[in-house]
């Protein structure tokens, strides 16, 4: 103690600006030791995760179930998804970061800028008030040891006045932070809604992509999470440095006030900012990575949550098939995964937040001590009364303690960076995905990205053009796994024309029908069809929104676009009439009812409000995919007729010969990747169809007639002339098949 007292002594001695270098000087010494070390400490863990990566890479790390003990286990079988994304605070990551920062926060004129502008001002209220309350802590104990019961009447009455601002803002920021974080969601929400929503992207994202595989994570849960987060990192970060700078300065003043020496305001500065700097570069040394372990929890709780919709979904297929078992395996294998992962982010945190815990709590708390405690033994005090000492006491201990509470919040930020980094991450991917599907890039995996037929579904692109009629050149039909269906297909349809479309199942009539919608992307050859506008497809289900009766009819029209239209629920009406459906609107209570159409309405009324919808629009093309299976046949005609009067011309896909009278073209599919396209004669056609059904049945009652021809020359003793003749060709055949 005297030895540090007699240093303490001839460093008084010195001027106040070589004592301040001496301080400086020391502390940079330290810093730059400990940056030193703990740089090369977290370049070595940088290398390790690397080759840790890498090795995941190489062998994949894919966890299942077993099936007889139901525990998670690993196995090295390499999968396209195997290798984890570093997510880090990085230059990627900043990156990111910067793009949806220009997303939620537009521009100085914007609600959001306003809103940060008034979360700061609290801010900044707030830590003034918390100096102004310091001091008054330190007056209120001087006045006590004092035993001054006015003065202390008047600064209790004083702290009672500021507690009711104090409270009011306090309210304030969070109010503000929880106004930011929903401003920035909306804003975000409003961009990525409106490129999911285009150019067909909600579609392509799920059937022609396989990057995202739970899109309504990421627009939900993930968009959510990084805006809240955001807006409470500002708060977070901001404050902290704001206390950091103003209570330091104020905190300076107080321990130079009561010494002689310029030293004794330099002194704590020079302590804190070496336990300050070491504490954070050894936090950083051992900090997991906290980042991705954030994404890959987003994304097995996708996964569950994906596995959970499929099975709402698929909830009647499964209960008729008594699929249970299948079924709550998924469910729980997905759930097993999310448990595994959040175990083991359980079991990081253990040893850093105790090592945190080590540093904030206790070793800043016996620096703060020494902090305060140096002025008063190694220097002299021009105030050395009791009371004084006290106040000046009470006042840095409370300065101490916000500062060391701002130092520790943004030391705890860091960790909560590194879980914005995952949800920018996903939220980033998703909308670079979105991108990457406007503008034709597809990735999907699994894929025969060159499948030996000479198309390459990663590049290779055909021509799309607009006109008033349908013409394929050469135009492939490709599945989005790479599957080539038709090599060349080639046709021409103008209005008038109706195309019936014929062959067996997963020839290609849907992908064609998927490529005229523009759908799928055309990997070759020239396609001319008109305009979006101009084509209406109804398919053997069609979609039901959400709203009124009327809403049904008119989709995707709304209320105003059909008064636009100068159409009337009359007109409704009259639609109605040509499909046989007008009871429903009785039925259900008017067209402004209300209800759940998809479980209300038959399959046949489904079926006859897809083709109201059709005689609603009036397209120039309508595609009929198996569009009235469930309607009976009269009502079926009256409706092709009635379209075909309006001058619609028809792309049908049909079992039914009843319909062939209304298509003057067919295209047929034979199942091996030919077509054939020709003019349709409907009653040479019915003929054929007729003369191959009596064949068919004349054909399948033949043994019927051998095997009683049989008993008959049994019963007779006799034989017969025309059964040997079939016993001899037939012996002839087989001996011929025999042949070599």
């Amino acid at each position: 103690m005297d030895v540090l007292k007699a240093v303490a002594g001839d460093i008084a001695k010195l001027s106040p600006g070589r004592q301040q270098a001496l301080f400086l000087g020391g502390v940079g010494t330290i810093v730059f030791g400990v940056h030193k070390v703990t740089g090369s400490l977290i370049s070595a863990r940088n290398r390790r995760l690397k080759e840790a990566d890498a090795k995941a890479e190489m062998e994949g790390n894919t966890p299942h179930v077993d099936p007889v003990t139901g525990e998670i286990v690993q196995h090295l079988t390499k999968l396209p998804d195997s290798k984890k994304k570093r997510v880090a605070i990085d230059g990627k990551f900043f990156a990111q970061f910067k793009y949806l920062l220009k997303i939620v926060l537009p521009g100085i004129r914007s609600k959001e800028f306003v809103i940060l502008l008034l979360h700061t001002g609290f801010l900044t209220a707030r830590t003034f008030i918390s100096i102004f309350i310091a001091k008054l802590d330190g007056r209120l104990v001087k006045t006590l040891v004092d035993r001054d019961g006015k003065k202390f009447l008047y600064f209790l009455a004083v702290w009672l006045g500021v507690a009711v601002p104090a409270t009011y803002i306090n309210s304030m920021i969070k109010f503000l932070e929880s106004k930011l974080a929903i401003a920035f969601r909306s804003r975000l929400v409003e961009h990525s809604y409106q490129m999911y929503m285009k150019n067909e992207t909600y579609y392509r994202v799920g059937n022609l992509d396989s990057r995202i595989t739970n899109a309504d994570q990421c627009l939900t849960e993930d968009v959510s999470k990084f805006c809240n987060f955001l807006a409470h990192l500002y708060s977070q970060i901001s404050k902290p440095i704001l206390d950091i700078l103003l209570i330091g300065r104020q905190f300076y003043y107080v321990a130079r006030s009561g010494s002689d020496s310029s030293s004794a305001g330099i002194l704590p500065f020079a302590i804190s900012t070496l336990v300050v700097y070491s504490t954070a570069r050894a936090l950083q040394v051992i900090q997991p990575p906290f980042g991705r372990l954030a994404a890959e929890q987003q994304k097995f709780e996708g996964d569950l949550r994906y596995v959970h919709s499929r099975v709402i979904t698929h909830a009647e297929e499964i209960a008729f098939y008594n699929g249970e078992k299948i079924e709550q395996q998924g469910l729980f294998t997905r759930y097993l995964q999310l448990v595994k992962h959040m175990n083991v982010i359980f079991r990081t945190r253990i040893f850093y937040n105790a090592v945190e815990g080590f540093f904030m709590k206790y070793i800043w708390s016996a620096c703060g001590l020494l902090m305060i405690a140096l002025p008063a033994f190694f220097f002299d005090f021009k105030k050395s009364t009791v009371s004084a000492r006290t106040r000046d006491y009470v006042t840095s201990r409370q300065l101490l303690v916000s500062g060391a509470e701002a130092i520790e919040r943004i030391m705890l930020a860091y960790k909560e960076v590194n879980e914005l980094a995952g949800y920018t991450d996903n939220v980033y991917d998703m909308m670079n995905v979105f991108d990457d599907v406007q503008s034709g890039k597809f990735v999907k995996g699994g894929v025969k990205s060159n499948n030996g037929e000479g198309v390459d579904i990663r590049t290779q692109r055909g021509v799309v053009h607009e006109a008033d009629y349908v013409k394929f050149e050469n135009v492939p039909i490709v599945s989005p796994n790479g599957d080539v269906l038709v090599k060349a297909l080639s046709f021409e349809m103008h209005p008038g024309m109706h195309l019936l479309i014929t062959g067996p199942n997963g020839c290609g009539k849907s992908s064609l029908f998927r490529i005229l919608g523009g759908l799928w992307p055309v990997y070759g050859g020239k396609v001319t069809k008109p305009a979006h506008g101009r084509m209406f497809y109804i398919p053997q289900r069609p979609y039901l929104t959400l709203g009124t009766l009327r809403d049904q009819v008119i989709y995707p029209d709304t209320a105003t676009d059909m008064k636009k239209k100068g159409l009337t629920d009359q007109d409704l009406a009259e639609l109605l009439d040509w499909v046989n459906l007008n009871h429903v609107v009785a039925r259900e209570g008017g067209w402004d009812s209300r209800n759940d159409w998809q479980d209300v309405l038959s399959g046949g009324e489904k079926q006859r409000v897809g083709m109201a919808r059709l005689f609603y629009h009036k397209p120039a093309y309508a595609i009929l995919d198996e569009c009235t299976s469930a309607v009976s046949m009269d009502v079926e005609g009256k409706m092709y007729q009635h379209a075909i009067d309006l001058g619609i011309a028809l792309l049908t896909v049909t079992h039914r010969p009843s319909l062939w009278k209304y298509h003057t073209h067919l295209l047929q599919f034979d199942g091996q990747g030919n077509v054939a396209f020709s003019e349709l004669n409907a009653t040479a056609r019915l003929s054929f169809k007729e003369e191959k059904s009596k064949l068919e049945q004349n054909l399948a009652e033949l043994p019927k007639m051998q095997s009683r021809l049989q008993e008959l020359c049994r019963l007779l003793g006799e034989e017969s002339v025309l059964l040997q003749k079939t016993e001899d060709a037939q012996s002839k055949g087989e001996c011929i098949e025999e042949a070599p």
